[in-house]
């Protein structure tokens, strides 16, 4: 990974006015990563400033986010910022290995230790010993062997698959996830204990949708990129293009808007990418620029509703929904569900609740 040299903080505490850009040198899987970060967006140098204040502690990190926001780069760059940048950066995705293979992977193995195992083998913690082992979707780790990455962290050795013999580690521990490690807990996925031991400091990366600042730097960015790899003139952007990409939802977040860069460069015809050449679609799944706005003042009433003390506010909203959503699909159920993305029972629930179920006709016998 390279990046741009760490500017110094400004006297507020918070860094000045020039983006940070983070990149990786080396190819990656295209569904599962993002290639460059961006710090340019308030909330991403917000982001940035808090990177800075623990990266120099051993403290473990746990990162969420959506996939493709950046979480492996996030984790590179605290390793870039420690005392142990020096040492090994080793990365682990958990979800790419069965529970038979990831215990020898993480801890390593003897030789003999199970069928196939020809030579000794140390594991990823031995290998990132005084440096950082950074382990992607923590959340896909298997019941049993949380209870001994728990272990290994509190007491700071590791056993090898076939071994009795306890070897000492020093490796600082980032993991990260895209799902909710709490409602985890709750549903008995993960150990309490253990996401108490990896959630000392707890990085959330927003999705692009959130940070827009961050969405031309990054377009600029692979422009330049790809263009010099191609062997092009900088192509530049017009303006249909830049209100295209702006007001996109980027469901597939920093890698979406990458491989779309891309492919606009190899189609457009001139140096002049237009809208059409990142062939966007529409439809995605995901709120627009424009959308967000109108969810962000329906959540503005509805905190005015709450500082009036309205009673019974729930239901009252409830039927507002209801009703709004039923008038609109002109008082078809099956509509009005998949308007609302609900099952049709939960609608004629809801209609009856609030009375909106038309009178049942007279008995024809």
């Amino acid at each position: 990974m390279v990046h741009s040299p760490t500017p110094e903080l400004a006297f507020d505490g918070h860094p000045p006015n020039d983006k940070e850009v983070l990149t990786f040198e080396r190819p990656l899987p295209l569904s599962i990563r993002a290639s460059a970060l961006v710090f340019d967006d308030p909330s991403s140098r917000e982001l940035l400033h808090q990177i800075r204040l623990i990266a120099p502690s051993d403290a473990s990190v746990l990162i969420t986010g959506e996939t493709g926001t950046g979480k492996e780069l996030v984790a590179r760059h605290i390793h870039s910022l420690s005392a142990r940048r020096q040492a090994n950066f080793e990365a682990l995705n958990c979800a790419a290995l069965s529970e038979t293979l990831i215990e020898s992977e993480l801890f390593g193995h003897e030789k003999g230790a199970f069928t196939g195992a020809m030579t000794a083998r140390a594991g990823w913690f031995q290998t990132a010993n005084h440096g950082t082992l950074f382990l992607d979707e923590i959340g896909d780790m298997p019941l049993a062997l949380q209870a001994k990455l728990l272990r290994v962290l509190q007491e700071r050795e590791v056993t090898r698959v076939g071994s009795r013999k306890a070897i000492p580690i020093d490796v600082r521990v980032v993991v990260a996830t895209n799902v909710n490690l709490e409602e985890a807990v709750n549903a008995g996925h993960f150990r309490a204990d253990l996401y108490y031991r990896l959630n000392v400091v707890h990085l959330r990366l927003k999705p692009l949708r959130e940070r827009p600042g961050d969405i031309l730097p990054l377009v600029h960015h692979f422009i330049e990129s790809y263009g010099s790899r191609l062997g092009y003139s900088k192509p530049t952007l017009s303006p249909s293009a830049v209100d295209c990409l702006i007001n996109y939802p980027w469901p597939g977040n920093i890698r979406e808007l990458e491989n779309a860069v891309h492919r606009a460069i190899l189609v457009c015809p001139g140096p002049l990418l237009r809208a059409e050449d990142f062939k966007l679609n529409s439809g995605q799944i995901g709120f627009s620029r424009r959308d967000q706005g109108s969810i962000e003042s329906l959540d503005a009433a509805i905190r005015n509703l709450f500082e009036r003390n309205v009673p019974d506010l729930y239901e009252k909203i409830d039927e507002a929904v209801i009703r709004a959503a039923y008038d609109y699909c002109s008082e078809n159920q099956l509509q009005t569900a998949k308007l609302l993305g609900i099952s049709r029972n939960v609608v004629r629930h809801r209609l009856a609740r609030h009375s909106m179920l038309p009178p049942a006709g007279p008995d024809i016998g």
